[in-house]
């Protein structure tokens, strides 16, 4: 510590000393690696985003449908509850006049009131869906919004929440590839510097000095055995995701092969409900006629007016019904719904 070899070695009862180390790789393959996953890590988030953005909007279509739906059937037992009504007065001068029993008064009475209770049952859903639009979208509405399609070319090549599951798959590949680089040598820089400072007792000397090293260190991993088992756990990983989109693939060509040829189905039961309330209001007619004149009992009447509520029912749940098909293929294969629905 001192040139001098005469001067004694100094010694100290306080000694101070400051200093810094430091460590950077310079070439670590899997770093490299690691960041290609993340970006792709980030991606998949991205994706994971607009799939949920178009699930919401989907849902916002087929509650706007079934709201409508409601609306409609709700219109249409107004329209036989005024049918009912308007029977009633006649009823109640035949049976004032001893022309008609009783008891045709209490039922036609009793199917009135069932109108009102469905009517009330039929409210409650609507509410359900308003507040389901209202947690999306944080409007509340009073009623249904005309919405109509205004694209039938769909593409229906690509599955698009496939998209996730092949960027996990990517993902972990990667991971795989990462730690088997862990294995590779790398390379590191290392260093450090230190500062000593003190007051000799023993020959007053002051020492004041500073030291330090650099160099560049070759890291080889020799026998890493846990390396070897994170490997294979890897490999088991990337297998199971493999497996999954397989799965998920096949489930939802499927779905989509289902549900394009019940849009089909759906365009048919539609002309076919058409047709049949176009029938049963000429039949509900004719019976209203039938009934007044005693040709028919109260029982064979209400049965008319009820098919004719049927028949519409069935109209507006297959248009309901085909909106929310609609919708599901939207989302199996990324449609976007803005250039589909007006």
């Amino acid at each position: 510590m001192l040139k001098d070899k005469n001067t004694p070695q100094p010694f100290s009862e306080d000694i101070g000393r400051v200093g810094v180390k430091f460590s950077m790789p310079l070439f670590v393959k899997s770093i490299y690696t690691m960041i290609d996953k993340a970006k792709v890590v980030g991606n998949i988030s991205k994706t994971n985003k607009e799939l949920k953005l178009l699930k919401n909007e989907a849902i916002l279509v087929g509650a706007n449908a079934n709201l409508e739906y409601l609306e409609k059937l709700q219109h249409s037992i107004e329209l036989k509850k005024k049918s009912l009504e308007e029977t009633l007065k006649t009823i109640k001068i035949k049976v004032e006049n001893g022309r008609l029993a009783k008891s045709s008064l209490y039922k036609i009475q009793d199917n009135i009131n069932q109108i009102d209770i469905t009517y009330n049952n039929i409210e409650l859903q609507k509410q359900k869906i308003v507040f389901t639009i209202q947690k999306l979208t944080n409007i509340e509405l009073h009623q249904s919004i005309i919405i109509q399609a205004i694209n039938n070319n769909l593409d229906y090549s690509k599955i698009f929440p496939l998209k996730p599951l092949e960027g996990k798959i990517e993902a972990t590949n990667l991971e795989l590839q990462a730690q088997k680089e862990k294995l590779y040598p790398s390379i590191i820089l290392k260093g450090n510097y230190t500062h000593s400072f003190a007051n000799a007792y023993n020959n007053d000397e002051s020492v004041d000095e500073g030291y330090g090293d650099i160099g560049v260190m070759i890291n080889i991993p020799l026998g890493h055995i846990e390396q070897y088992r994170k490997i294979e756990i890897a490999k088991v990983d990337l297998l199971k995701e493999k497996n999954r989109l397989l799965i998920t693939k096949q489930e939802l060509e499927s779905k989509s092969k289902m549900l394009r040829e019940s849009l089909i189905l759906l365009d048919n039961s539609m002309r076919l409900a058409q047709k049949s309330i176009e029938s049963r209001k000429q039949l509900l007619d004719i019976a209203k006629v039938n009934y007044k004149s005693g040709r028919m009992t109260t029982e064979e009447y209400l049965r008319y007016e009820d098919e004719l509520v049927d028949a519409k029912a069935k109209l507006y749940q297959a248009k309901a019904k085909k909106w929310e098909t609609l919708m599901e293929l939207a989302v199996i294969h990324g449609i976007n719904i803005e250039e589909l629905v007006k």
